[in-house]
C-alpha cells in the first residue's frame, strides 16, 4: 500500500495505469511485462488474474484469460511470479479480480499470499461494498493493502461516497455501462459523468478506465481524473507480438 500511497503523493495526474491478463500471451511473460512498463513508463500496473466466467471483462480480456488459463496459469503460480519480479521493481502492483476466486482460494490466504507477494492493493469488481465493510476491511487494513471499488455512470452519488469511504487507493471510474475493451469513442453523455464526479471533490485519485485506448482517450481521462487505466488496446498489441518487451515499449510510446 505505501508504494501506492507514495505514487499518488508524487504524481497527481496523467498516471498511466497499463492492465494486462497474467499468464498471457506464455505463462512466463509476467516479469518482463512488468519490468517493461516500468521502463516504459507506466506509473501503475494492473495484473489481472485469468478466470473462466468473468463478469466485466469484455471479449479480448476474456480470450486472453482463456489462453493464460490454457497455458497453465494458476494463482499460486502467479503469487510466485509477482514474489519473484519484486525484488526487481518497486512499482506499484494492483491484482485484478472476482471475489469467487479469492473464496475459491480461501479468503485468509489469499489476502495473506497477496502481502507476502507484494502486491499493493485489490480491485474485486464483484464485490459488494457491504461484503467488504463487515467481513474484509479490518483484514486488508491489517494487511496494510489497498482497495479500489468502481463506480459508473449509474452509480449514485451517495453510493459514490460510500465507495470513497471505504476505498483504499483510488476510485475506479467506469467510463460507461460496458464491458472492457469496447468504442474507442468518449461521448458527451460520459464527459458530463468525468465532470459531476470531478465536482464531488472526493478525497482519493480518480483513474477511468474502459474505453481509454490511445493518446487521445487518455489525454481526455485526465482532463477529468488523475488518469486513467488501458487494458483491451493493450492486450491486443501483446496477443502475435513476437517480443513482448518490445511489443510494450511500443505500445505506451504511442500513449505518453
Amino acid at each position: 500500500m505505501k508504494r501506492l500511497q507514495q505514487l499518488f503523493t508524487q504524481k497527481k495526474e496523467r498516471i498511466l495505469n497499463i492492465y494486462f491478463t497474467a499468464g498471457f500471451p506464455n505463462l512466463d511473460d509476467t516479469e518482463s511485462i512488468i519490468l517493461a512498463l516500468e521502463k516504459s513508463g507506466a506509473d501503475l500496473i494492473e495484473i489481472g488474474m485469468p478466470y473462466s466466467d468473468p463478469l466485466a471483462d469484455g471479449p479480448t480480456i476474456q480470450h486472453s484469460s482463456q489462453v493464460a488459463l490454457a497455458n497453465g496459469m494458476t494463482l499460486r503460480i502467479l503469487f510466485e511470479q509477482i514474489r519473484s519480479v519484486r525484488e526487481k521493481t518497486q512499482i506499484p502492483l494492483v491484482l485484478m479480480g472476482y471475489f469467487n476466486q479469492m473464496m475459491q482460494y480461501g479468503e485468509s490466504a489469499f489476502l495473506n499470499a497477496c502481502k507476502a507477494s507484494g502486491i499493493d492493493a485489490l480491485i474485486l469488481p464483484d464485490m459488494p461494498l457491504e461484503e467488504y465493510e463487515n467481513h474484509y476491511k479490518a483484514q486488508f487494513e491489517t494487511l496494510d493493502l489497498g482497495i479500489s471499488f468502481l463506480i459508473t455512470p449509474q452509480t449514485s452519488e451517495s453510493r459514490i461516497r460510500k465507495a470513497s469511504e471505504l476505498t483504499r487507493g483510488f476510485i475506479y471510474m467506469v467510463s460507461n455501462d460496458a464491458i472492457t475493451g469496447g468504442s474507442n469513442e468518449i461521448s458527451g453523455r460520459q464527459l458530463a459523468y468525468f465532470q459531476r464526479v470531478s465536482d464531488m471533490n472526493l478525497p482519493h485519485p480518480r483513474l477511468i478506465g474502459f474505453g481509454i485506448s490511445d493518446r487521445n482517450t487518455f489525454d481526455i481521462a485526465c482532463r477529468y481524473a488523475n488518469g486513467a487505466i488501458i487494458g483491451s488496446a493493450f492486450i491486443r498489441a501483446l496477443e502475435n507480438a513476437e517480443d513482448v518487451k518490445e511489443a510494450t515499449s511500443a505500445f505506451v510510446a504511442k500513449i505518453l
